[in-house]
C-alpha cells in the first residue's frame, strides 16, 4: 500500500484495510511512503542534516494521515519510508518484502485533475508481476 497524503491514497488505504480483514487468516498491510530525493546540489547548499530533517518531516506528515485512517482497523500495519524515484522504489520494496498485492491510488498529489492513470501507477503496473489494484 503506497501513500502520498492525497485523498485518493487515503481511499486506497481504506480499501487495503478492508481487503485485509476479509481474509480467513488476518493479513497485514505495509504502508509505504516514498519521498523524492532532493535536487542535485541542494544538499551541498543546505547540508545533509537539513535534507534528513526534510525527509523525516515529509514521512511523518504522510504516515500520520495513514495512522489516523487505520486507527480503528485492528489489522497489523508496518510503516516503511524510503527516499528515491517513486515507482522504482515501490517495486523494490514490494520485491524485497515479498508483497502479495500492491494497492495504490490512480494518481497522486502531483497529478493533473482528470488524468485517468498517473505515471507512477503506469510504471508499477508495467514493471511488476505482482498483482496491482488501482483505486480511483
Amino acid at each position: 500500500m503506497t501513500v502520498d497524503g492525497s485523498d485518493i491514497s487515503g481511499r486506497a488505504l481504506k480499501f487495503a484495510a478492508k481487503l485485509s480483514k476479509q481474509f480467513v487468516k488476518a493479513g497485514s498491510v505495509t504502508v509505504l511512503h516514498v519521498d523524492l530525493p532532493a535536487f542535485p546540489g541542494v544538499q551541498r547548499k543546505i547540508g545533509a542534516e537539513a535534507i534528513r530533517a526534510y525527509h523525516h518531516d515529509n514521512h511523518e506528515h504522510v504516515l500520520s494521515i495513514a495512522r489516523k485512517a487505520l486507527a480503528r482497523s485492528r489489522i497489523e500495519v508496518e510503516e516503511v519510508h524510503e527516499v528515491g524515484e517513486v515507482a522504482e522504489t515501490i517495486l523494490a520494496v514490494a520485491r524485497k518484502r515479498k508483497i502479495d498485492l500492491i494497492v495504490m491510488g490512480s494518481h497522486g498529489r502531483s497529478a493533473v485533475k482528470g488524468v485517468l492513470l498517473g505515471s507512477v501507477s503506469t510504471k508499477v503496473i508495467a514493471q511488476t508481476e505482482i498483482p496491482v489494484t488501482i483505486i480511483r
